[in-house]
């Protein structure tokens, strides 16, 4: 029961789809196909893997991934502006019983991401060596101490 060259089957695209919802492919075959109780593993795993070397379905999965994708992206999009809006409105006409939803209306924004506080702290990404970190350390105590013990510049710690 071949499929027209481009399409696929009912059951080569119910494959496609649980690929691209997240199943193994060997799984998704379980899924598409009668396997019986007999049936190797690599059996399945081979079968799956040819399937996956066929042109239309890898490209059908691969539309499906994509889809998911732009989905996800829409509603998270979609998310932000309805966070926004209602900030916006609470900004304009809040009153002081609305602290409940002004607060989930801030949670709901910061679980997607729209609230992200960036913190510098003026340092480098370069680690300092054993060397300068003894002079830094040593540096700091004689600033504690207000003097040196040692006529080298060296601090001791009794």
């Amino acid at each position: 029961m071949g499929a027209v060259r481009g399409t696929l089957t009912a059951r080569q695209l119910h494959f496609a789809r649980c690929v691209a919802a997240g199943m193994s492919q060997a799984d998704a075959y379980r899924e598409a196909y009668t396997v019986g109780d007999g049936t190797k593993a690599s059996t399945v795993h081979e079968k799956a893997s040819r399937l996956m070397a066929q042109d239309k379905i890898r490209a059908r999965v691969d539309a499906l991934v994509a889809l998911r994708e732009q989905a996800l992206i829409r509603s998270a999009v979609d998310t932000k502006v309805k966070v926004l809006r209602k900030l916006e409105e609470f900004m304009e006409s809040a009153e002081p019983s609305d602290a409940v939803k002004l607060r989930a209306t801030e949670l709901l924004g910061k679980s997607i991401g729209l609230f992200r506080e960036v913190l510098e702290d003026g340092r480098t990404n370069r680690e300092a060596s054993s060397e300068e970190l003894e002079a830094q350390l040593e540096e700091r105590l004689r600033q504690l101490l207000g003097q040196s013990d040692d006529p080298n510049g060296k601090v001791t710690l009794n």
